[in-house]
């Protein structure tokens, strides 16, 4: 079985007596330590299929099993045990506590798991480290600019050390030369800490960087 597998997975919203299908029987299989970029138009399903294999969405039929778990067989309670351990979520807009500094930004999500304030202080500062911005970790996000806000972002998906990366636009919202920096970090994360990660972009030129492309439209995959 893949590391990431999708498996006839249909996605349709209720909208009063409408029905809105997003997803048709798609299926994708993503290996361990691969890098996926996913293209396609606005609307397409991109970010719901991020959200489903992050166990944010559930799909109106067919399964998902991230990291030898079937999602479908959690209840809420182990869904979100099982997504602080396995999943870091990056976003296009970055969603950091304005009242929080760098560092307590990052420290968020270990909030959630058995550890020591010491051990969290310690992480963070090792992932805000790893980002290149240890020299940042007291200035709150007003402080900083859209890359440096953007990479502690990153910084805050991986100090749990999660398995996964689901990165929905990442670089979107940023100027080139620190779309460049971000991407160059998601390279990096692959290629040295073998996360695997699914990118949804708009940019043929972010998708580069990935390992293989594939692109949805109307709810189905093609490569």
């Amino acid at each position: 079985m893949a590391f990431v597998d999708v498996q006839d997975v249909r996605k349709v919203y209720q909208r009063d007596t409408q029905q809105i299908p997003v997803l048709d029987h798609l299926s994708l299989a993503v290996g361990e330590g691969d890098f996926v970029g996913l293209m396609g138009p606005s609307g397409s399903g991109k970010t719901t299929l991020l959200n489903l294999i992050g166990g944010i969405d559930h799909p109106t039929s067919g399964e998902i099993n991230v990291a030898g778990t079937s999602l479908g067989r959690l209840s809420g309670g182990e869904l979100a045990r099982w997504r602080s351990r396995t999943i870091g979520f990056i976003f296009q807009l970055y969603n950091l506590m304005p009242v929080l500094t760098a560092l307590q930004n990052v420290e968020l999500p270990l909030l959630l798991l058995k550890m020591s304030g010491a051990e969290r202080r310690k992480r963070a500062e090792f992932a805000l480290d790893l980002v290149g911005l240890a020299d940042r970790r007291g200035h709150f996000p007003r402080q900083l600019s859209g890359g440096q806000e953007q990479r502690v972002a990153i910084a805050r998906a991986i100090v749990s050390d999660p398995k996964v990366l689901l990165a929905d636009e990442p670089t979107g919202d940023l100027d080139r030369r620190s779309g460049e920096e971000v991407l160059e970090l998601l390279e990096r994360l692959n290629r040295e800490f073998k996360k695997t990660i699914l990118m949804v972009t708009h940019d043929p030129h972010a998708a580069e960087r990935a390992h293989r492309v594939v692109h949805l439209d109307k709810g189905v995959l093609s490569s």
